[in-house]
């Protein structure tokens, strides 16, 4: 479990990044980590990771005090960032380097990655293109089998059909014991890959619930007139008509949109969160 309480974060005086921040991720679960650019999503994941250390506050990942960066922990951690260097040899000498810090790392998982990408293990890291770059260490990511996965921004330099393919490979490789933080502003890519939706903005958390609870809570729907009710919660201009999310009142799960969800919890989260 990682338990975040109560986690301020500043640069300077004048730089305060995070505010009091309370969050708790659970074994078994998908977190999708969602905010605009610089709402404070890379200073939680470094917080957690041990590569920043709060100003105030505690973290505690699996027992573990990350600001201290111990074996234990490190090697059951992988964080794929959204800025990254591999060096340039090729891939089978780059896997024979770094699996062994990673004591879970299955070689057979990460050359039917590779197979999937239609990726040689001969190739250099130079010859690659950014997309093919990103397949790499999305798919050693993986194969390390680490309690805790953090992604920042892992579509970035993804095209369609790869995007596909990562979804069902983060689907495939998940297991009970572990915990996968996805951070991203690419609301679509997590659409249907997420248990539960944690959005930020200006360093603070506007809504942390399981999509299951929203599905429950929240009605989804696409009308093609703009609608004028006392029970529309949100509503915005889409493509296809109008975007509209009201109370749900027929006791069924329905589908979330989150992309919607997203703006309407930026345009006003004090009404949605009154359910």
């Amino acid at each position: 479990m990682i338990q975040i309480d109560n986690v301020s974060f500043q640069y300077s005086k004048k730089m305060k990044i995070l505010t009091s921040l309370n969050l708790t991720f659970h074994p078994g679960k998908i977190y999708g980590l969602l905010g605009k650019n610089g709402a404070g999503k890379s200073t939680v994941i470094k917080n957690i990771t041990g590569m920043l250390f709060p100003t105030n506050g505690t973290i505690n990942v699996f027992g573990s005090s990350p600001r201290k960066r111990e074996v234990d922990f490190l090697k059951d951690l992988f964080f794929v960032p959204e800025e990254y260097y591999l060096p340039n040899i090729s891939i089978q000498k780059l896997i024979h380097i770094y699996k062994n810090f990673y004591p879970k790392f299955d070689l057979e998982q990460f050359d039917s990655y590779l197979d999937t990408f239609l990726i040689s293990k001969d190739r250099k890291t130079n010859d690659l293109s950014l997309g093919q770059k990103k397949k790499v260490l999305i798919g050693f990511a993986l194969s390390t089998n680490t309690k805790i996965l953090i992604m920042d921004e892992p579509t970035n330099g993804l095209d369609i059909p790869s995007k596909i393919t990562f979804r069902n490979m983060i689907n495939s490789s998940f297991k009970e014991d572990r915990i996968i933080i996805i951070s991203s502003h690419q609301v679509r890519d997590l659409d249907e890959l997420i248990d539960q939706i944690i959005i930020m903005d200006n360093g603070q958390i506007l809504l942390s619930k399981e999509k299951e609870q929203i599905a429950k809570q929240l009605l989804f729907e696409i009308n093609e007139k703009e609608e004028v009710s006392d029970h529309i919660l949100y509503q915005e201009k889409v493509s296809t008509g109008y975007g509209i999310i009201k109370p749900n009142k027929t006791g069924t799960n329905n589908y979330v949109d989150i992309e919607l969800l997203f703006n309407a919890i930026l345009s006003n989260n004090e009404l949605i969160n009154q359910l």
